[in-house]
């Protein structure tokens, strides 16, 4: 079944006509909640250094701080629940770009879910106004949900595993999902521990977990690396002993022990990667700091701009050693690319992205 385009002008004043023919909606919706659909998430963007406070820095190389909420809609489709989001911003005293609601389309589609267009005040009043601006981001949001309707066979494959996490209800793994996406480490969630294959699954993380499954422990004898913040076994063989956790010898593989309740999503995220290590990573970009990429099972590389539009190339490179690439985006034609091995490894450089970029690997 196709993924319907849903736009929710919830004003007295109707949607103009023309607009409403423009996009093409399948439903349009007025005032009132969305029924089954998830409300909570923050508005995607970015934050600038120094807009807010430190509180809105990611680090301390000072890089733009990305919200996002594509993780809830691939939290849900792990969990087999609504992946419809319909999040509003509702943030008075922070005004953002017209053109975000179409990113909030783009990152729910990308993560296998879907998004309630609903257009906020000040947008519906420029909109009405015919303020150019507002005019120029909603031909860009009709492109899009043109293209994505389109090209629904590009989006909602399997995440590439290479870092696999465990999802559960209620907020603490969700959480750890937000910001292991945030941070580009492209996990793929799992309601279940799959089968052991540490060819393909070389990290699983079982950490705030309610009850860690005894399953996991097979992932490291059979090589991999698992990651839990549970009480160890003291029945393991230590290996090295850090101030907040420890990594003990498991089978063929190991088992990180973190010494208490995850504190900090966003470091972990980071120690995650290193655990990994850069060289086994299933995707990873430069020269883009605003970015977050997806790469999927379907050999596809999803490439997000939270932040202004790339006009520059940027460097990709995804696990696996393909022939060919092609650059696929909703604002201009198909585009192939040179392709570059790096050891296990397949690079590319994808130019002047504005919101989407999908490189197509065969």
């Amino acid at each position: 079944m196709a993924v319907p385009v849903i736009l929710r002008w919830p004003d007295s004043t109707p949607a103009p006509p023309a607009l409403i023919a423009e996009l093409k909606p399948d439903q349009v919706l007025g005032a009132g909640p969305v029924p089954n659909a998830v409300t909570t998430g923050l508005w995607p963007g970015i934050r600038n250094p120094g807009t807010r406070g430190d509180a809105d820095i990611a680090s301390a190389s000072r890089e733009p701080w990305i919200d996002a909420a594509g993780f809830l809609a691939a939290s849900q489709r792990a969990l087999g629940l609504t992946t419809l989001l319909a999040h509003e911003h509702n943030d008075p005293e922070r005004g953002v770009p017209f053109d975000t609601l179409e990113l909030a389309l783009i990152e729910a589609r990308v993560n296998g879910g879907n998004f309630v267009l609903t257009v906020e005040p000040r947008y519906r009043a420029a909109l009405l106004a015919k303020d150019a601006k507002a005019l120029e981001a909603w031909r860009s949001l009709c492109r899009t949900a043109a293209w994505l309707r389109a090209n629904e066979a590009l989006f909602a494959h399997p995440t590439h595993p290479a870092i696999t996490q465990i999802i559960e209800a209620g907020d603490e793994t969700p959480e750890l999902a937000n910001l292991l996406l945030r941070r580009g480490a492209s996990p793929a969630l799992v309601a279940r521990v799959p089968a052991p294959n540490p060819a393909r699954i070389q990290l699983l993380i079982a950490a705030s977990l309610k009850t860690v499954p005894d399953a996991i422990y097979a992932h490291a004898a059979a090589g991999a690396t698992v990651v839990i913040d549970s009480e160890p076994s003291k029945s393991w063989k230590r290996v090295k002993d850090d101030e907040d956790r420890a990594i003990y010898s498991y089978g063929k593989g190991q088992i990180v022990a973190y010494k208490g309740a995850i504190g900090d999503p966003s470091e972990f995220a980071l120690d995650c990667i290193d655990l990994l290590t850069h060289r086994r990573r299933a995707a990873r970009l430069w020269n883009a700091l605003s970015a977050i990429p997806l790469f999927t099972t379907g050999r596809l590389l999803h490439i997000i701009q939270y932040g202004g539009p790339v006009t520059n190339e940027i460097q990709a490179r995804v696990q696996g050693i393909y022939k060919q690439a092609t650059l696929l985006r909703p604002d201009a034609p198909p585009m192939p690319l040179k392709i570059y091995h790096r050891g296990t490894t397949t690079e590319v450089f994808p130019p002047a992205i504005h919101r989407l970029a999908v490189v197509q690997f065969v």
